[in-house]
C-alpha cells in the first residue's frame, strides 16, 4: 500500500470511513461536474450515504429534504424496489448489447413502444442516447440531416435562446445559453445562435418595476409574451428563412431558473415557426414524465414540437437514459427517403437502462403520478407558493406543476434587485443545506423541483424548511447591512 493508500484507508470497507476519510479520498481524485476544484478541495464534499422516498442522509448522519429530486430526475423516489428489480433481472439475462449491426434487444423495443403511447401522437419513433446532453447532439445531428435529404443543406442555422441550458457536450452547450459556459472551449459552435428568454420578471417589467395588480400584471405578462416570441421572427428574418432549420427551447426554462413563460409565449413561437417552415424541438428533459403536470411540458405549454429531448425522467436518475422522440414529420424523411444516418452512441438503447425505463414509466402510470401532480400536489404547492410571496425577501413567486421558483429582492415593494456580486442566493442556499434542505440558487433565485411522489403533508413540511430558511436569510442580509 503507497503512502496515500494508507492515508486514505483505502483498505477499510466503504461503509467503515469516516466523513474526513472520505473527503480526503475526493479531493485526492474525484473532479466533480460545473465546480471549483480547488475551492472544493479546500472546504471537503458533502457525501450522501442513502435515500428513501424524499429524503437523503449524509455521512454524518444528517436527514435531508431532497427538493431537487437529485438533478431534477428522481421522479417516483429513492427506494423503489421494482426498479431495482428491473436491473436485477437484466443484468442477469443480458448485461449489454448493442444497436448496431442492425441488432436490437427486448427492453429497448418495448421502451420504445411504450413512448410511442405516452408521448403526443406525432412521436411514434424514438432514438436511444445515455444523457440528455448526448440527445441534444442527436437533435443537432438529425435536424441537419433532415434538411441535407430535402436538399436544403444550407438550411443550418439552428436557434435557441439565452440562459436556457440543454446540456454540456460540445453541442449541448453551444445551444444551450448560458454565458459562463460559452466563455470556455470556445463556444458557441458554428451555426448556432440565440434570441432573449422570455424572462418578465427580468425583462418584462419595463419601467412599472413597483408591484402590478393582478389584472394589470397578467395583462402585462401577456403582452410581454408575444414581444418575447417576436425575437424568433426578428433573428429568423435577420438569418434568412431559407438558412434557418430549426427552434429548440424548454417548456420551462430549469436550470435558468425556473422560467415560467406566459401563457402567449409558446403558442406565437408555433405560429411562427409554422410560418417559416421551421423544425421545433422541446427539450423535455427537466419537463418531461409529469413534472409540469401533463407527461411532457409541451402538452403543458400548448405547442407540438416536431422532436422532443427526453432523459433524467425516464429512469427516473436510477440509470442513465436518454433520447430523442422523432416526429412523423421528420421520421418520414428520414426512413423513407435518406441513406445511412452516421450517428450513434455504444450505449444507446442499453438493455439494462431500457428495463429500468419500463418498470419506471409503468410504475408511474400505475401509481398515476401524473395526474396527482396535475390535480393535487402541483395545484397545492402553487397555493402554498402564493403565500410565500408574501416573504418580505420575496419579489416573485412562480410554479407550474411540481417545479418552482423564489426570486429573491432586496426591496419588495419597488421589486429592486440586490447586487449580484453580493451572491444573497448562495447565502439563502447555505441556509437551506444548514438547516436539512436541499434548494437550489441560479443567481438570486431559489428554485425547486420536488419527487413527483410529495404528499401534502410533505409540501407543507417543504414550505416550513423554506419559510425558516427565508427568514435566516433575512436576518443574515439585515445583519451584513445589505439591506
Amino acid at each position: 500500500m503507497n503512502d496515500i493508500s494508507n492515508a486514505l484507508h483505502l483498505d477499510q470497507p466503504a461503509g467503515t470511513r469516516s466523513t474526513a476519510e472520505w473527503q480526503a479520498a475526493d479531493a485526492a481524485h474525484y473532479l466533480h461536474p460545473f465546480t471549483d476544484f480547488k475551492a472544493l478541495a479546500a472546504k471537503g464534499s458533502r457525501v450522501m450515504t442513502r435515500a428513501d422516498n424524499i429524503y437523503l442522509w449524509d455521512s454524518e448522519g444528517h436527514k435531508i429534504f431532497d427538493a431537487m429530486s437529485g438533478l431534477w430526475c428522481v421522479n417516483v423516489g429513492y427506494g423503489q424496489q421494482t426498479l431495482v428489480d428491473a436491473a436485477t433481472a437484466q443484468l442477469t439475462t443480458l448485461p449489454f448489447y448493442n444497436s448496431f449491426f442492425q441488432t436490437a434487444t427486448p427492453p429497448a423495443i418495448e421502451l420504445a413502444e411504450l413512448l410511442a403511447e405516452v408521448t403526443p401522437p406525432q412521436f411514434q419513433h424514438v432514438f436511444f442516447s445515455g444523457s440528455g446532453s448526448e440527445g441534444n447532439d442527436t437533435v443537432v445531428r438529425m435536424v441537419r440531416r433532415y434538411w441535407d435529404v430535402l436538399g436544403q443543406p444550407e438550411r443550418s442555422v439552428i436557434i435557441s435562446r439565452r440562459n436556457a441550458y440543454h446540456g454540456s457536450t460540445m453541442a449541448g452547450a453551444s445551444l444551450g445559453g448560458m454565458a459562463d459556459m460559452h466563455a470556455q472551449g470556445g463556444l458557441p459552435i458554428p451555426g448556432i445562435v440565440h434570441i432573449d428568454q422570455p424572462f418578465w420578471f427580468a425583462l418584462g417589467r419595463g419601467d412599472h418595476p413597483q408591484p402590478l395588480s393582478p389584472e394589470a400584471e397578467q395583462a402585462s405578462r401577456d403582452r410581454f409574451g408575444l414581444e418575447a416570441a417576436g425575437w424568433l421572427e426578428a433573428k429568423i428574418l435577420e438569418i434568412g428563412a431559407d438558412k434557418v432549420a430549426a427552434f429548440i427551447g424548454e417548456p420551462v426554462q430549469g436550470a435558468g431558473g425556473v422560467i415560467v413563460p406566459p401563457a402567449t409565449y409558446w403558442p406565437e413561437i408555433q405560429r411562427i415557426c409554422d410560418k417559416y417552415g421551421i423544425l421545433l424541438v422541446s427539450d423535455e428533459v427537466i419537463c418531461g414524465f409529469g413534472r409540469t403536470g401533463n407527461w411532457f411540458g409541451c402538452e403543458t405549454m400548448g405547442f407540438r414540437p416536431d422532436l422532443m429531448t427526453f432523459a433524467k425522467g425516464v429512469t427516473s436518475g436510477y440509470i442513465p437514459l436518454g433520447g430523442v422522440m422523432v416526429g412523423d414529420r421528420v421520421a418520414r424523411v428520414l426512413i423513407d427517403q435518406g441513406g445511412e444516418f452516421n450517428h450513434g452512441y455504444t450505449y444507446s438503447g442499453h438493455p439494462v437502462a431500457c428495463a429500468v425505463g419500463l418498470a419506471n414509466v409503468r410504475l408511474i402510470q400505475r401509481e398515476q403520478l401524473v395526474e396527482r401532480v396535475r390535480d393535487e400536489t402541483g395545484p397545492y404547492l402553487a397555493e402554498q407558493f402564493r403565500a410565500m410571496a408574501q416573504h418580505p425577501l420575496v419579489g416573485e413567486a412562480q410554479s407550474i406543476g411540481l417545479m418552482g421558483a423564489l426570486q429573491l429582492v432586496k426591496d419588495k415593494d419597488t421589486g429592486e434587485c440586490f447586487d449580484s456580486s453580493l451572491s444573497v442566493g448562495m447565502v439563502c442556499r447555505g441556509h437551506c443545506f444548514g438547516n436539512g434542505l436541499i434548494m437550489r440558487a441560479v443567481g438570486d433565485r431559489m428554485i425547486i423541483a420536488p419527487p413527483l411522489v410529495i404528499t401534502r403533508e410533505q409540501v407543507d413540511e417543504l414550505i416550513r424548511l423554506i419559510r425558516y430558511c427565508f427568514d435566516l436569510t433575512l436576518a443574515d442580509v439585515r445583519q451584513r447591512g445589505w439591506i
